[in-house]
């Protein structure tokens, strides 16, 4: 491929901490940032209460990735509490490789969740307005935005490639460094917890593992154990069809959605995928035209979901007005996480931690992913992306499927229709952690992945009586839905 842009990391990444720098004001490394006002505050609402900081850290803090590495910069966001303020809460975001721009959207949720308390949503290493794998790439400036577009992605991973230094930096275990460092840079005068979605969880345990400290923790969609070969990444496919099938058996036990089908589901959505292999036009108006793929992702819709054996139904009679109709909901309800400059994953980030951190099948192929997906009903795009890694991975770590030594007390909020970190897992996982501390399960029936903002029900009351405590109101009773 011919490349058309030609950079050199080291300069480029001191470029753009210079800029953060000037941007947004930063303090003294030893005491830590001053928070002041956010030159984005008035371009959404969300935003306009919001204080912002940049912290300076080590480039490679785990003393792992070799040599050079380059200077690396945290972008915080500050939303400051309401009224009197109890403490702190950093909200980590998942993925690997989304930022803190995941939580903006909802934002009173989390105020109901912990109120009281200042909300700090830092950009980790690697994702938002943070040091970037590719900064001029992944600049918001540039054509692709913050997500790679056209010429970025071969530039982008060339330079990784020939820089596997700087791609080794950023890490998981530096990234929880960061996270251990920012808690011990920014005391508070109240109680600090530390809240997790998904990859976010596996970050927040290894900050801890680390030695950080916090009055609390509360995991949400809490990952599997990193040795659990059930349900790795390579497998996710398999998650994802095991959960959707529970969801068709559902509906066959309820009287009404059964005797609606009027048919066992399974014969029906294999008639419907043969029908479609004869008749693509029947996949018109399914993103991605692959009917399992989008159901599998239909899964972190809960009430969207349901609508599944219903969509069958109906394309099997010709017709997808229902499928349309679901599509538009789960647009509107993906918009609630908002559509900010930072808000795009950083696809080099999930590449290199997924596959260092989270594939337990190295050497998989194509083929071998395919094979494994013919049978299934339900599949998700993650393990064929893990197949030929295009950037240098990184050797795992002692950190590497080592839980913590002493745990703060930890609440977990885990759906059970969660088709990426499996309910089943969590269970396991809470259960290992109990070793190190006080580990209480919230769980959410038919409850889907990152549970305050996809079935937020009860959760949210579970989350602020486990941070107030005897001064939190009398808790809300969970009632499943049904159709």
């Amino acid at each position: 491929m011919q490349l058309a842009l030609e950079f050199d990391f080291a300069e480029v990444g001191m470029k753009r901490w210079i800029q953060a720098t000037m941007a947004f004001g930063l303090a003294s490394a030893a005491q830590g940032a001053d928070f002041t006002a956010c030159n984005d505050a008035a371009s959404a609402p969300e935003l306009k209460t919001s204080l912002c900081a940049v912290e300076h850290v080590p480039g490679d803090p785990s003393g792992l990735a070799g040599s050079p590495v380059t200077p690396v910069s945290l972008f915080i966001r500050k939303f400051p509490a309401e009224g009197a303020v109890r403490g702190q809460v950093w909200l980590i975001a998942g993925g690997p490789g989304e930022s803190g721009a995941s939580f903006y959207g909802i934002l009173p949720t989390l105020r109901q969740a912990f109120p009281g308390f200042d909300l700090m949503m830092p950009d980790h290493r690697g994702t938002g307005f943070s040091t970037r794998m590719c900064p001029t790439e992944e600049a918001v400036g540039s054509p692709g935005g913050a997500s790679l577009a056209g010429a970025e992605w071969g530039t982008c991973f060339q330079h990784l490639n020939q820089h596997p230094s700087h791609t080794r930096q950023f890490s998981q275990t530096n990234a929880a460094h960061d996270l251990k460092l920012l808690l011990e840079r920014t005391p508070s005068k109240g109680k600090t917890y530390v809240y997790g979605v998904s990859y976010g969880t596996q970050l927040v345990l290894r900050t801890v593992a680390l030695g950080a400290r916090a009055d609390g923790l509360v995991l949400d969609s809490l990952v599997p154990m990193q040795d659990d070969a059930t349900a790795d990444l390579s497998r996710r496919s398999l998650v994802t069809d095991r959960v959707g099938r529970a969801l068709l058996a559902d509906c066959e036990r309820r009287v009404s959605c059964g005797r609606h089908i009027g048919e066992p589901i399974e014969p029906l959505y294999r008639r419907v995928l043969a029908r479609a292999e004869q008749d693509p036009s029947l996949l018109a108006n399914v993103p991605g035209k692959d009917l399992k793929r989008f159901f599998g992702a239909l899964l972190d819709f809960p009430e969207a979901a349901r609508q599944i054996p219903h969509m069958l139904k109906e394309l099997d009679e010709g017709t997808d007005e229902r499928l349309k109709k679901v599509v538009e909901e789960v647009q509107r309800k993906a918009a609630t996480l908002g559509g900010f400059p930072q808000s795009s994953p950083s696809t080099p980030l999930v590449i290199l931690i997924s596959g260092s951190e989270s594939d337990l099948q190295r050497g998989r192929t194509q083929e071998t992913v395919q094979r494994e997906e013919a049978g299934l009903l339900f599949t998700s795009s993650i393990p064929g992306h893990l197949v030929g890694n295009p950037i240098p991975l990184y050797e795992r770590d002692d950190w590497f499927a080592r839980l913590p030594e002493r745990l703060p007390p930890t609440l977990v909020i885990h759906g059970t229709r969660d088709a990426k970190t499996p309910y089943d897992a969590a269970q396991r996982h809470s259960a290992a952690l109990r070793k190190a501390g006080p580990v209480t399960l919230y769980t959410q029936q038919e409850g889907g992945h990152f549970v305050l903002w996809a079935d937020k029900s009860c959760s949210t009351e579970e989350v602020m009586q486990f941070v107030l405590g005897a001064d939190a109101p009398t808790r809300c009773v969970s009632v499943s839905s049904h159709d």
